[in-house]
């Protein structure tokens, strides 16, 4: 996990290089003083933008055991603080090839949080580096069910498969979020980030416990992910 989580946050980094290019020269003539009037100048709201999570998607395509994509919606205020909304849906139909269990759900998810931009007295910058927080929520259920087992008291084994379909559960987390937003032609733009997952929880029942949670993924404690998403600012 950790080498993978080194791997995420080098890939941003040099992603990110890519806004350090030389600056228009009229850009780097502006001291901080001037970029900074113009910053209190500007209006609080700078617009909304509407973006897709692509790379989720892609996994799945290329032989991931979940789908998951999502609609971001984030407003843009004083290009510095950029409220958002994402509403998205993911589902899994999967068996563990250590154990032959078999677990399928698919259920909507949401999150709403905040990004801070890093770069907020930059505009003349192609992009930005930020920083967010994201709770999000998911309500499902799930089947699981798996071959004949072996009694672990008593030995021998359970003549009828195990099977606990159609368990009703919830889930609660949170996410804290590095990433950067790159104009890519006139009104759009694409953006990466690595998120870092903290489970808060997740209803469990007797028999089962949920693999997969809709939006969050394979239900561990914590886990990192990456994501790439296409966005389109609206007109305003």
């Amino acid at each position: 996990m950790k080498k993978r989580t080194s791997k995420y946050i080098s890939l941003l980094l040099l992603l990110t290089s890519s806004l350090l290019l030389p600056l228009p020269a009229h850009a780097q003539k502006k001291d901080k003083e001037t970029l900074k009037k113009e910053y209190e100048a500007s209006p609080l709201y700078q617009g909304t933008s509407i973006g897709v999570e692509v790379a989720g998607a892609a996994g799945y395509l290329l032989g991931g055991d979940a789908l998951s994509s999502e609609i971001i919606l984030q407003t843009n205020l004083k290009n510095r603080f950029l409220p958002v909304i994402e509403v998205g849906y993911g589902k899994t139909d999967a068996t563990n090839d250590a154990n032959d269990m078999h677990f399928k759900t698919s259920a909507p998810y949401f999150r709403v949080g905040m990004d801070y931009n890093v770069f907020y007295q930059k505009p003349y910058l192609p992009g930005y580096l930020y920083v967010g927080l994201r709770y999000g929520m998911s309500s499902f259920t799930y089947d699981a069910s798996g071959p004949d087992m072996t009694d672990p008291n008593y030995g021998g084994h359970i003549t009828v498969p195990y099977a606990d379909l159609g368990e009703k559960s919830s889930a609660h987390w949170v996410e804290g979020v590095v990433g950067i937003k790159v104009r890519i032609y006139k009104r759009f733009h694409m953006g990466w980030a690595v998120r870092y997952k903290k489970r808060l929880s997740v209803t469990e029942h007797e028999n089962s416990t949920p693999w997969y949670v809709p939006g969050f993924g394979k239900n561990a404690g914590s886990s990192f992910n990456l994501t790439y998403n296409l966005i389109y600012n609206l007109p305003f």
